[in-house]
């Protein structure tokens, strides 16, 4: 499993708003009949699977108090569900592939992902 670390290079990448960076799992390159697929066809799967390395602080919030919100300095958010660690199931076509230090990643905005998978205890 991936994480971010005080030595990871990806600490220098700050995501914005309700964005979410992911570091795609392999798909498989071979149908279960044995068949090998090219990289187009396996890049064009419309539900992909990733691991979650960073999140955006979260939807900004309107300032309430002030009469004139756009004087406002202090911005308020309201945080994500999704969190660094997370495996992520999300529809590829609303995600933007980038190319980062050789690594590939996808950004997508939380809306498109469509299940998390979090490894820690519920009871």
């Amino acid at each position: 499993m991936l994480s971010v670390t005080e030595d990871n290079r990806l600490k220098k990448l700050l995501v914005v708003g309700d964005r979410v960076l992911i570091k795609p799992k392999n798909p498989s390159d071979k149908t279960t009949s044995g068949l090998y697929l090219p990289p187009t066809v396996a890049e064009k799967e419309e539900v992909q699977s990733g691991y979650v390395l960073k999140v955006g602080p979260g939807y900004p919030l309107p300032g309430l108090d002030e009469d004139e919100p756009w004087k406002s300095k202090a911005v308020k958010y309201m945080p994500l569900q999704a969190e660094e660690g997370d495996v992520a199931i999300y529809l590829q076509r609303h995600a933007v592939e980038i190319q980062y230090e050789g690594e590939r990643y996808v950004i997508l905005p939380q809306s498109a992902i469509l299940l998390l998978e979090r490894a820690e205890d519920l009871f």
